[in-house]
């Protein structure tokens, strides 16, 4: 999703190999031909396990990101950096997406108006504009760090008049995708990797074509799907060196993961072990993992700590847990989860894309027929899930679209 909205950087042909079937994918999309860019979407190459997007903005038809669109998905507010460098000016719907808590966009625009650029909000819209000639440049430090912030400002300051600084940036393997990116079409990024960017602003990019990392959310998800049923599966493609703190906390629980050339192996024989983990930011254990371990460790032999510091409201799959059967009890951001012998199936309710891989998770290891509602969530950030799992021994199936 990161790198989609680079097309509105250049009016030359951007191609993404590797790209997958998701629906926010499909929704960004959307988004991107309402502001002016085409888009053509082939099959996969073999070497690919996704699709193959090429997009063109020849021109911005519109800096305009409506409503109806970006409150669907958070990840529209990444077309403001885009647009504001691009054309100058950008008006965007603030975000909906999943109900995790109070994530404002308040780092988004502090760091935009540090490179000179001017934002108002008005009837729940943020409009920003460059000054004539563009963004002059400038330095912010984020008090914490934030992905997506990080992500528009260094959008934003490719095509800055001057130099660029962004101190405490996220590390994420998505933020060093996104820069390798954009140096691709020409962009100048210093520090890649580390939380200290330098971008020194180009007057144009350039096309280019470029193949989409491995999601290590949707990896780690299989090895805990691995992990709660005993079973043993092999990652294809997964990138251990984006996952360590993951393999690390599988490791610790009793799981045996192996690196080879492939990718990734991961099984497990027995009860895991309980851990104690707090998520945070790049290196350490992601937010984005806390629901699936919060399900496999539901079944491991003790009692398990953990602590969300990035969020303070995921935690709404806690009660759809327990009505399988998993003893947690929270408060304010730890949960302990002690370990149960057994979990059994029940109707449950997802509230956002993890929440919702959890209790699949759940429902592979519980005894009887577990039935999840609103999976839509899942078809934002897993793609072919019920397939990929039918192809591993699982007894999954959709039932209508809900």
């Amino acid at each position: 999703m990161t790198l989609l909205p680079c097309a509105l950087l250049t009016d030359e042909p951007l191609t993404l190999r590797n790209l997958p079937r998701l629906a926010d994918v499909d929704s960004f999309g959307h988004l991107l031909n309402q502001l002016g860019v085409s888009t053509m979407i082939e099959g996969a190459r073999p070497e690919d396990f996704g699709r193959v997007m090429t997009m063109r903005a020849s021109r911005v038809t519109s800096t305009v990101a409506p409503y109806d669109i970006v409150r669907k998905m958070r990840a529209s507010i990444l077309v403001l950096g885009p647009l504001l460098a691009r054309a100058g000016e950008a008006t965007v719907s603030l975000p909906g997406g999943c109900a995790i808590g109070n994530r404002p966009i308040d780092l988004h625009l502090r760091a935009l108006e540090a490179f000179g650029a001017v934002i108002e909000l008005a009837a729940g819209y943020v409009k920003a504009s460059a000054p004539d000639g563009g963004l002059p440049g400038g330095v912010y430090t984020f008090p914490v760090v934030s992905v997506g912030a990080t992500e528009n400002a260094v959008m934003a300051a490719v095509l800055a008049n001057g130099a660029c600084i962004l101190e405490n940036a996220a590390r994420e393997p998505e933020i060093v995708d996104l820069c390798r990116l954009l140096i691709a079409m020409g962009a100048d990024i210093e520090g890649v990797g580390t939380s200290r960017l330098v971008i020194h602003g180009r007057e144009r990019l350039h096309g280019a074509t470029y193949r989409v990392m491995p999601d290590r959310i949707e990896a780690g998800s299989y090895a805990c799907a691995a992990a709660i049923t005993g079973g043993s599966l092999d990652l294809i493609g997964a990138e251990a060196a984006d996952m360590m703190a993951i393999l690390a906390a599988l490791r610790e629980a009793g799981v045996v993961v192996e690196e080879h050339k492939e990718g990734i192996r991961v099984s497990a024989d027995g009860r895991l072990k309980p851990l104690t983990l707090s998520t945070a930011p790049f290196p350490a254990f992601p937010t984005d993992m806390q629901a699936q371990f919060m399900a496999m460790l539901a079944l491991a032999d003790g009692a398990s700590v953990l602590t969300e510091t990035i969020f303070e409201n995921r935690y709404m799959h806690v009660p759809e847990l327990a009505r399988m059967g998993a003893d947690i009890s929270v408060n304010g951001r730890t949960a302990v989860v002690r370990g149960v012998p057994k979990l059994v199936g029940a109707p449950v309710m997802a509230t956002d894309l993890r929440a919702s891989m959890s209790l699949v998770l759940a429902g592979l290891a519980a005894e009887g027929e577990t039935q999840v509602n609103r999976v839509y969530h899942l078809d934002r950030g897993y793609e072919r899930l019920e397939e990929k799992l039918s192809a591993v021994g699982a007894d999954i199936e959709r039932v209508g679209d809900g």
